[in-house]
């Protein structure tokens, strides 16, 4: 890769690891579901009148803005307001990787190489590590949502596999449509009408900054420049600086919100990081063509020509 470029691809990890902490700061104004609403809402208007048409499937669209916008970010946003701390969400996030194997055996009939079983094993040992220290950190049941937005992950992952969009850009603008009503209806009874209306009434240039960071930065200027590194070069030269991202989340943490790195942090982000790198390799020494996801606040996936599967996000 050029200098440049790797230095795009190191500055895309890097705005979807602090994505976790501008979350938090979101989260501060916003009810969790009307704040992924609205990021969504920033996302798709007004660039969904410039664009054009997504060139994939309508079905492909609905079914990524579902699983990964409603579902993903929904439970992501709740977990995270519901005291799971953003340095930790960052890694727990990356078992994504875990279930989209998972799903593409059970979903594509792709039978698992045998390491990427010992690359699960080994993230999935992480991720247990990970739910320890969370006892520790934060409520339980904000580490399960936070799993579960990491499966629904995993389900965004293989509608993208099939999809395979020839835009990344385009193709994320377009699924930015489907989210923001949905949340919004369910915001209304679960978060309750006179609250919404309240954030959105007294919002600080904080919470609004927060919200077009993970619009802007995190959605369009992320998937862009993830997109036009994989029209550039192959997946297996662009997909390892995903790992990147939850070093960048865990260290954000650390540097703005004194969210300390324990040992057993550690120990999970070495078993969660080398699990997925090992499930890039391939028997002969090589990467996988078919890595499974990138991270964002929360990054996000996508896949090139149907072979390049990219994680995201957040």
């Amino acid at each position: 890769m050029k200098p440049a470029h790797v230095a795009l691809a190191v500055l895309v990890a890097a705005v979807w690891g602090v994505n976790f902490v501008v979350i938090d700061v979101g989260l501060r104004d916003f009810p969790p579901l009307l704040f992924s609403a609205v990021r969504f809402t920033l996302a798709a208007l007004p660039a969904v009148f410039f664009v054009g048409r997504p060139r994939v499937a309508w079905r492909w669209v609905i079914a990524v803005g579902v699983a990964l916008g409603i579902m993903k970010f929904g439970l992501l946003f709740i977990g995270m307001d519901s005291g799971m701390p953003s340095g930790l969400a960052s890694l727990v996030l990356q078992g994504q990787a875990i279930f989209t194997v998972l799903f593409a055996a059970v979903l594509l009939r792709e039978r698992p190489r045998r390491v990427q079983v010992a690359g699960m094993v080994l993230a999935t040992a992480g991720i247990a590590v990970a739910g320890t220290d969370s006892g520790a950190a934060g409520p339980l049941g904000a580490f399960l949502l936070v799993v579960a937005a990491a499966a629904c992950w995993g389900v965004s992952n293989i509608a993208m596999r099939k999809a395979s969009p020839p835009d990344m850009f385009r193709f994320m603008v377009w699924v930015s449509v489907v989210p923001p009503i949905p949340l919004a209806l369910i915001s209304i009874p679960f978060e309750g009408w006179h609250r919404d209306v309240q954030a959105l009434r007294d919002i600080t240039w904080g919470g609004a900054g927060a919200a077009l960071y993970v619009a802007w930065g995190a959605t369009l200027f992320g998937f862009g420049v993830w997109g036009f590194l994989l029209r550039t070069y192959d997946s297996p030269t662009v997909a390892p600086f995903s790992l990147l991202v939850p070093v960048f989340g865990l260290a954000a943490a650390w540097v703005f919100q004194g969210e300390g790195v324990t040992p057993t942090t550690a120990c999970a982000a070495a078993l969660v990081i080398a699990g997925i790198a090992l499930g890039m390799v391939r028997t002969g020494g090589r990467l996988s063509r078919s890595p499974a996801g990138s991270a964002e606040a929360g990054s996000t996936a996508a896949v090139k020509n149907d072979v390049a599967l990219v994680r995201e996000q957040n």
